[in-house]
């Protein structure tokens, strides 16, 4: 499935045309915002319409309201999926979300290339994610400096301990995610953070993605050392994000 999707990636970034005067939105620090936490640990949510693995996630899907809730919950920041072939994304839910909230964004996409880099700060990214199973460590170790000359932070997923350890003999990103999804299983649990987060450097902020359900998923990868989690689908399919957010931390909070 990766190897599709970068194969078709390659294909749409040859037909990225950049506007000639980029647009002035205000930058947001998304590595502080996961420094300093609202609650006990940093909270991504996600905003996903669908995946590959899972199909349509959300029925009425409303980027907007979703992202209102998200923020009145208290998520540190906001992940936003702009892939439209795989995920059912558009880089439109990312401009209008920056317009909406005050809170930093991730884009959340395939990023090969250094146009996409460029194009994800025209839309109004504070954050672009970048994977290490689909990039050579000198091609991420690159585009993330590319990324940070454009004043992004920079998420850099690994799947595994090989592709940490790759990345790390490049050098230290200051954000690393470490997804809970096997990519040869699609089988995700939140032990996987435990086995690689005690080889990520003490200095990385690190976010647990994927599989995060419930507050004991929460608790087991905060005592794994974990600074953050990246949530989409369980909150997603909930009828109020603000309500699911509150749930998740095992808040007793009614949203009306």
């Amino acid at each position: 499935m990766l190897e599709e999707i970068l194969r078709v990636k390659e294909e749409e970034v040859k037909q990225i045309k950049l506007e000639k005067h980029g647009n002035h939105v205000p930058k947001r620090s998304f590595y502080d915002a996961l420094k300093n936490p609202k609650r006990f640990i940093g909270l991504i949510a996600e905003i996903k319409k669908a995946s590959p693995s899972k199909g349509l996630i959300q029925q009425n899907f409303n980027h907007e309201t979703t992202a209102l809730q998200y923020e009145k919950a208290g998520a540190d920041c906001l992940s936003v999926l702009t892939d439209e072939r795989f995920f059912k994304g558009h880089k439109t839910y990312l401009q209008d979300v920056k317009r909406l909230v005050n809170i930093p964004i991730l884009r959340k996409d395939f990023i090969i290339d250094e146009i996409q880099i460029e194009e994800s700060k025209q839309i109004g990214a504070d954050a672009i994610l970048l994977i290490a199973e689909a990039l050579s460590p000198k091609k991420l170790k690159a585009l993330h400096e590319v990324a940070m000359s454009y004043e992004l932070d920079v998420l850099v997923e690994v799947h595994s301990n090989t592709s940490l350890q790759r990345i790390l003999d490049q050098f230290t990103p200051k954000i690393i995610g470490i997804n809970n999804r096997d990519l040869t299983s699609f089988h995700t649990t939140v032990e996987h953070t435990e086995k690689i987060i005690s080889n990520v450097p003490k200095e990385s902020i690190v976010v647990s993605e994927s599989g995060i359900f419930t507050k004991e998923d929460l608790d087991f990868v905060f005592k794994c050392g974990a600074n953050a989690v990246l949530v989409g689908e369980s909150l997603m399919r909930k009828s109020n994000q603000c309500q699911a957010i509150h749930e998740l931390f095992g808040e007793n909070v009614n949203v009306k």
